[in-house]
């Protein structure tokens, strides 16, 4: 499996088919899937028959695009994942960043020192010239990530939830940051190694 990048604290390489269980254990804790289906987990069907084949085809398309296991530098344990890809029927030059770790991940800086280095990645893409993303409005844990990845606030929406949410009256919003934003933010914020 290729490793895409590494921080000071984690890895982030391609999925691979072994993984499923280890999504399946992360989407079975409520309070990861608290804002994204109101804690139900995500079936095990779903995952090895739709997410897995989907991950693995963003591998398979080349190195820019996709989701990454996040695994802790030294033990290799499991501490969930990330994405960078572009939402369907949008383009490339705009991907969204997105993520979700384990609950004894939380509170560590570890969502941001990934996010931040992905977003590293995603700018040494040529095309890409903005990268977004987006959360519940009440999830203010996940705002202050894109917050301290440099990502302003763009707008606020309404997303149609196939599940209610607690919050989710209150709507959605987009964070976003540009090629130029990025650049001209203090030194720091680059801290991805390339993989081996």
């Amino acid at each position: 499996m290729r490793i895409l990048l590494q921080t000071a604290r984690l890895v982030l390489r391609e999925f691979t088919a072994d993984d499923a269980g280890a999504l399946v254990e992360l989407d079975a804790d409520p309070r990861v899937m608290r804002y994204i289906s109101n804690g139900t987990p995500t079936p095990r069907e779903e995952i090895t028959a739709e997410h897995i084949p989907a991950y693995l085809a963003y591998h398979r398309a080349g190195p820019d695009f996709g989701f990454w296991v996040a695994q802790l530098r030294g033990t290799g344990a499991f501490a969930g994942w990330f994405h960078l890809r572009p939402e369907p029927g949008f383009p490339a030059t705009d991907p969204e960043l997105g993520y979700r770790l384990r609950h004894e991940f939380w509170g560590r800086g570890l969502a941001t020192e990934g996010a931040r280095a992905l977003v590293a990645h995603g700018f040494s893409v040529p095309s890409v010239t903005r990268i977004h993303a987006s959360t519940m409005a009440v999830n203010t844990a996940s705002r202050l990530v894109m917050e301290k990845c440099g990502m302003d606030l763009v707008r606020h929406f309404t997303a149609d939830w196939p599940v209610h949410i607690d919050g989710d009256e209150l709507g959605d919003v987009e964070y976003a940051i540009t090629r130029e934003q990025w650049l001209a933010l203090e030194p720091g914020p680059q801290e991805a190694m390339p993989g081996p």
